[in-house]
């Protein structure tokens, strides 16, 4: 059953108070909610909350889900600010709204996107997820940066991370883009790779800002 918006918000808090900080429960002030909340009556139907006074307790039943939510609302964070160069207040406004969006696999998706993060961009840990766990005993590393292949190695190249324009204009102008084959050819003394029938060589603070998902047919 999903939990609304509002439901996985104190869900979040109620994480980051008890599992993180060792609180045994939030108040309702620091949840930002009152008796009344919507949210945490859904919850508490849920049997994923206990309310004792103006205290809430994370129940063994809701831990999962809160758990899941924390770690949807951090691979957001990574998505807004890593990918998408949205960063500071803005950048964690739109991981807010996005983490909501984060159900049915798409989390999945996106964590192999970013090669599995372990911690959001303030540092705090990101719950692992099965596919972090798979793709450790697998050997997987998802998404590398161009650096991180080694000669004779190859992929899709995922997508690039170059803020500055005149970098993205060069690497466009290569035929560089999402879902183009790459092959790296050799790593000194510059990174040359090919992409269709083209070679191209490019330094170690460029390749650094090109993304490629490993060994896909």
């Amino acid at each position: 059953m999903k939990v609304s918006a509002k439901a996985e918000e104190i869900l979040e808090a109620l994480w980051i108070a008890t599992e993180e900080k060792g609180e045994d429960a939030a108040h309702f002030e620091r949840l930002g909610i009152e008796n009344d909340d919507e949210g945490l009556a859904e919850l508490t139907r849920m049997a994923y909350v206990e309310v004792h006074g103006e205290r809430v307790r994370l129940r063994r039943e809701g831990r999962e889900e809160a758990r899941m939510t924390v770690r949807r609302h951090r691979l957001a964070e990574r998505l807004m600010m890593d990918i998408l160069d949205i960063k500071g207040r803005s950048g964690d406004e739109r991981a807010c709204e996005f983490e909501h969006l984060l159900h049915h696999g798409v989390d999945t998706k996106i964590c192999t996107l970013l090669n599995h993060p372990v911690t959001c961009p303030h540092g705090k840990p990101i719950p692992p997820g099965t596919c972090c766990d798979q793709a450790r005993q697998e050997g997987e590393v998802g998404v590398v940066a161009l650096t991180e292949l080694k000669a004779g190695e190859q992929g899709e190249i995922a997508y690039l991370a170059a803020s500055d324009v005149s970098k993205m204009q060069k690497l466009m102008s290569m035929g560089v883009l999402p879902g183009c084959n790459l092959k790296l050819l050799r790593r000194f003394p510059s990174f040359i790779f090919k992409v269709g029938h083209s070679e191209f060589a490019v330094d170690d603070e460029l390749a650094r800002e090109i993304f490629v998902r490993k060994n896909l047919c």
